[in-house]
């Protein structure tokens, strides 16, 4: 429904408004309003000030390609959204970026419909044009909005793909930050008991502490689990050994 209404919006802004100097403006300004609609739909914070941003970038791209379009309504109804987007990006927490993109939602709504006003206001009459060259032009037009979306999208599921390749890598380090802190804990662990084993008396060295845990880990268990069964056997191991020396 969303592709459905920016298409329509697109098209019928471009019918009314063949080769006037609004007609790029106004693509932007849609694409602007699109993104800022896609980033409240968002639900997390990272999909939000990405969409937000990107919403930020179609405005920037609305304001440079205004050329003779004189359309003050919609320019001052823009720099607003662009005062609210620019906060999302501070924002902390997904709620309160939220309450930002929620207003600039509202303000790029009102800076699409004012545009479309005037481009309206804007057409000149031209006598030699007849319907079939009007419906080439906007035919071409079309092609062209269309085409631009693609490359949006292929962009888009660009920065998605990397987005989750982040993710798995971020995921990855804490990973390996947490294995190395465990086998750090065990080293601790198993050097204590062998100390107070030989300080009673008692000649055994325990399972090696760093080899041992990381053969008898399964990648599809919990790694916290693992080290908690690992603390186990280990207090096992030290109570049997030091029973066996002083029954």
């Amino acid at each position: 429904m969303k592709k459905y209404y920016l298409l329509l919006l697109s098209s019928f802004s471009l019918f009314i408004n063949a080769q006037t100097d609004c007609d790029d403006a106004n693509y932007y300004l849609v694409s602007a309003y699109s993104h800022v609609k896609d980033a409240y739909d968002s639900h997390n914070v990272s999909h939000l000030k990405y969409y937000s941003n990107r919403s930020l970038e179609a405005i920037k791209l609305f304001k440079n390609t205004l050329g003779h379009c004189d359309c003050e309504a919609a320019i001052n109804l823009a720099d607003k959204a662009v005062d609210l987007l620019v906060k999302v990006k501070g924002a902390g927490t997904w709620e309160d970026g939220r309450f930002y993109v929620k207003r600039a939602r509202d303000l790029s709504k009102e800076s699409v419909i004012e545009i479309d006003k005037c481009s309206v206001s804007t057409i000149k009459n031209d006598d030699d044009a007849t319907e079939s060259n009007v419906l080439a032009e906007l035919q071409n037009k079309q092609l062209k909005l269309i085409q631009q979306q693609k490359i949006l999208k292929q962009k888009e599921a660009e920065i998605k793909a990397k987005l989750t390749l982040q993710q798995k890598k971020e995921l990855q380090q804490k990973k390996e930050t947490l294995l190395l802190s465990f086998k750090s804990s065990i080293a601790t662990t198993i050097k204590t008991y062998n100390e107070t084993l030989n300080s009673t008396g008692c000649q055994y060295e325990l399972i090696s502490p760093i080899k041992s845990f990381e053969e008898g880990y399964n990648a599809t268990k919990d790694l916290k689990t693992h080290y908690i069964s690992y603390l186990k056997t280990l207090a096992a191991n030290y109570t049997i050994q030091l029973n066996q020396c002083h029954p």
